[in-house]
């Protein structure tokens, strides 16, 4: 069909494409997890940035999918490899580091605001269920006589985007606020970076997993 209008996004999608999105933000994974950590340790301001770090990273998504490269990713069972493993990696160095803190009493430290929103950033560009959606679930919602492909997988990116960002703001200031009650004395600040620590050892041993399977 050949198209002749404005571009725009096929209303009838809308209503499935919200769902979905909604249910794989809200589902665990390494970038909620992620962010309820960082929230739990370090407090409300630290998530917010997080989850801002993780819209960053959500955007080189939305570019790499109108583009292909997604769907390059993808069909590259190499390369989606060595994206898992190096997730893997860093998310058990975030262990090790949070963990050794615990171990040597020393407490937590103030991380610059770059820092955290980087750390975030790298989290979400190695999050396979987020490379996953993009790559393999997106292009379904693209129809024909309704723009370019490329201009309707930026949209429905942008959609998601939007989405999933108010979704981690909310986890970053729930986490942040609850930690901050419980976190008046030193057991509770360290069974939180405990915690903190844990939750990152496991997230990088499920993305190895899902790597050997």
């Amino acid at each position: 069909m050949r198209y002749g209008g404005p571009i725009v996004v096929d209303p009838s999608v809308l209503p499935g494409f919200i769902t979905a999105a909604v249910l794989v933000t809200v589902a665990p994974g390494p970038d909620n997890a992620y962010i309820a950590a960082v929230a739990a340790e370090r407090g409300t301001r630290a998530g917010v940035l997080s989850a801002l770090g993780m819209g960053v990273g959500m955007v080189v998504h939305v570019a790499a999918a109108s583009f292909g490269l997604a769907v390059l990713l993808a069909s590259a069972p190499a390369a989606l490899t060595v994206v898992r493993l190096g997730g893997a990696a860093y998310l058990g160095w975030l262990a090790f580091t949070t963990l050794r803190s615990v171990r040597s009493g020393a407490g937590t430290t103030e991380a610059p605001d770059r820092q955290v929103v980087g750390r975030a950033v790298l989290t979400n560009l190695t999050n396979p269920k987020v490379i996953l959606f993009f790559a393999a679930f997106l292009p379904q919602f693209v129809r024909e006589g309704h723009g370019p492909a490329g201009w309707q997988l930026m949209t429905l990116g942008g959609i998601f985007l939007v989405l999933a960002l108010v979704i981690d703001v909310v986890v970053g200031v729930v986490v942040g606020r609850l930690a901050g009650t419980a976190g008046g004395s030193g057991r509770a600040a360290t069974a939180l970076r405990v915690v903190a620590g844990l939750t990152f050892a496991t997230l990088s041993g499920l993305l190895v997993l899902e790597t050997v399977r």
